[in-house]
C-alpha cells in the first residue's frame, strides 16, 4: 500500500502544510495547517482525517487549524509544551506581524503528543521525536522513510530561534541527536522550502554538520 503526500504551500508566508492520503482505505492526515487553507480542505474532502498534527504552535503553521477542525472533526495533537500558545496571539507570534497575518487564535488541542509516541495510519506507525530549539515544544513526525521537521531543519538551514521560547544550542543538539541519525536516505519535509534528504544535510548544511 502506498503512502500519497501533498504539499500545500499556505499564506503569506509560505508555509508547508502536507497532507497524507490512505487512498485504499480513505484516510488521511493533515499537519500544520497554515492560513488560507481551502486547498487543503478541499484535497481531503470525502477521507476521513484521522489527525491534525501540529509540528509546533507558530502563527504560520495553525493559521487554519479551526477551519480544519470544522471541516474535518479530526482530533488536535501537539506538543504539550505549546498547547497553551494555540489560543494565545503573544506565543504564537500573531500579535506580532500585524501586516502579514490577523490575531490567531486556533482551537485547543484534543490530545499531547511526546518523545518516542507512536500512532497508527495506514497500517504504518507514525513516531513523535521531540526537537525542541526554534521552540520548546517542536517536534518531527517519521513515517517509513519520511520525515516532518516543521521548522527544526531545512533544506541547506535551520529555524530561526530568536523567538520567544528559541534556543540555538538546544536546536543544533536536536538536529544531531534526532535527525541526523536516521537514515541518509529519509526524505525531509520541511515546514518552508523544498523537500531534501536527511544524508544531504548531514554533509552540507551549513548550520549543522554531521
Amino acid at each position: 500500500m502506498n503512502l500519497r503526500i501533498e504539499r500545500f504551500v499556505l499564506g503569506a508566508i509560505q508555509e508547508n502544510a502536507y497532507a497524507l492520503f490512505d487512498d485504499a482505505h480513505k484516510e488521511a492526515v493533515v499537519i500544520d495547517p497554515g492560513a488560507d487553507p481551502e486547498p487543503l480542505i478541499e484535497a481531503v474532502r470525502g477521507y476521513r482525517v484521522a489527525y491534525l498534527l501540529l509540528t509546533h504552535a507558530h502563527f504560520d503553521h495553525i493559521a487554519g487549524l479551526e477551519a480544519l477542525k470544522k471541516a474535518t472533526g479530526a482530533p488536535i495533537l501537539i506538543h504539550p509544551q505549546e498547547a497553551g500558545w494555540l489560543r494565545d496571539p503573544e506565543l504564537n507570534g500573531s500579535a506580532f506581524f500585524p501586516d502579514l497575518t490577523a490575531r490567531v487564535v486556533a482551537p485547543n488541542a484534543d490530545r499531547p503528543v511526546e518523545d518516542g509516541d507512536v500512532f497508527p495510519f495506514a497500517r504504518r506507525t507514525l513516531k513523535v521525536l521531540h526537537v525542541p530549539g526554534h521552540s520548546p515544544g517542536s517536534v518531527a513526525y517519521l513515517i517509513d522513510e519520511v520525515v516532518f521537521t516543521g521548522d527544526a531543519l531545512f533544506a541547506g538551514g535551520i529555524g530561526r530561534t530568536d523567538l520567544p521560547g528559541g534556543d540555538h544550542a538546544a536546536l543544533l543538539r536536536s538536529v544531531r541527536e534526532k535527525l541526523y541519525p536516521l537514515p541518509p536516505e529519509t526524505r525531509v519535509y520541511p515546514g518552508h522550502g523544498p523537500e531534501t534528504t536527511i544524508g544531504r544535510e548531514r554533509t552540507s548544511n551549513p548550520f549543522v554538520r554531521g
